[in-house]
């Protein structure tokens, strides 16, 4: 049970330039992203800044900082620079990395040049190719983002320090589109490292090309993906597919929503208020708020942090139904994250949407572990 923090999330930007169709901030049941600042204020950047250094004197290990959205560069690059260089006058960068994610569109070699300066790595989010991309990645007038996104990524991999700067990108699986073809082009583009998210989606709202609970799109996706992972000579890094096997091999995770372990993830918005892990805003509105909003202008993080609610929100990471509790697999799978067990009947008491699909391709790598 997480009692400390783990990572930090903080929203410099509450927009977007993008308009994604699976997007859970602004396609989701939460709307409180309206009432927000569109920019993190250099008041609240000092108090959250200090609020940090408190917390880092309160526990003994260090802490990610990610610097999210909306779009991060959307908060303007002084304003960016401003906070970066508290941070890194603050925070050692090897206990406390801090790493950016980004749809890749607004990135210039100034900021990149800052990014090196600061030490803050940067992930790019791109499904694929153009055909992939365009089926949900488009900007808010509806046109493609995926000229501007290899723009930004091939300006990263011709920076001088693009071997620390491109942590890699982040894709949302489109299983109408080969894995092959993902994968051959996301290895094209030079990243060090592709990971993969499943859409978005619960039992009350199924995730795009999902047809039903029993279903095994995504696991079938996957496996594919492990074929081709594991076939090829020069592999690119597939964090998920690794984390997976290392469990399968009595490891530990490194992310939230497989195996046992639990994270302590806290959400600071651009006006201050403290929240809840917020990809939980798919389920309903203000699912990530905590019952008394709080916000670093006036709380310690640590007030948070040690409340019994703060601990609940951690343990919710483990699943209570008992198709998972008498699942063979749980070990691994540790119930997937908890936004797609959501049902407004039964709340977060279900296994995973994406519990078939998790299985098999659990059940792929076991068997293709056993081979070797």
């Amino acid at each position: 049970m997480a009692v400390r923090l783990d990572t930090v999330l903080i929203k410099t930007a509450s927009r977007c330039n993008l308009d994604c169709s699976y997007c859970y901030v602004y396609q989701g049941e939460d709307t409180s992203w309206k009432q927000q600042p569109k920019k993190m204020s250099v008041e609240t950047i000092n108090v959250l800044v200090n609020r940090l250094v408190e917390q880092s004197q309160s526990q003994s290990v260090g802490f990610a900082i990610v610097l999210h959205g909306g779009e991060p560069l959307l908060l303007g690059y002084e304003r960016l620079q401003y906070l970066l260089k508290l941070l890194r006058e603050s925070f050692n960068h090897e206990l406390y990395p801090i790493s950016l994610q980004t749809n890749g569109g607004l990135l210039t070699k100034k900021y990149l040049d800052l990014f090196s300066d600061m030490k803050v790595s940067v992930s790019v989010s791109i499904d694929g190719n153009r055909l992939a991309n365009d089926l949900a990645r488009v900007s808010r007038s509806g046109q493609s983002s995926f000229d501007d996104t290899v723009k930004g990524i091939h300006l990263l991999k011709s920076h001088p320090d693009n071997d620390f700067l491109f942590a890699g990108t982040l894709s949302v699986v489109q299983p109408s589109i080969s894995p092959l073809d993902t994968y051959n082009f996301l290895k094209s583009l030079g990243t060090p490292s592709m990971d993969f998210l499943f859409q978005d989606g619960n039992h009350d709202k199924l995730p795009l090309g999902k047809i039903s609970f029993e279903s095994t799109e995504y696991g079938s996706w996957m496996s594919e993906l492990l074929t081709i992972y594991l076939s090829d000579k020069e592999p690119v890094k597939i964090p998920c597919i690794d984390d997976i096997i290392r469990l399968s091999m009595g490891g530990k995770s490194s992310k939230e929503g497989k195996g046992q372990e639990s994270f302590g993830i806290l959400i600071i918005e651009t006006d201050g208020e403290i929240r809840k892990n917020d990809t939980l805003r798919l389920s309903f509105d203000g699912a990530d708020f905590f019952s008394v909003r709080e916000n670093v202008r006036d709380t310690p993080l640590s007030r948070v942090i040690n409340s019994s609610e703060f601990k609940a929100v951690s343990e919710l990471q483990t699943p209570t139904s008992s198709t998972c509790l008498n699942c063979a697999s749980l070990d691994v799978c540790g119930g997937g994250m908890p936004l797609y067990r959501w049902s407004d009947q039964n709340g977060y008491d279900n296994p995973s949407i994406f519990c078939k699909d998790h299985y098999i391709f659990i059940e792929n790598i076991k068997s293709t572990l056993h081979g070797i």
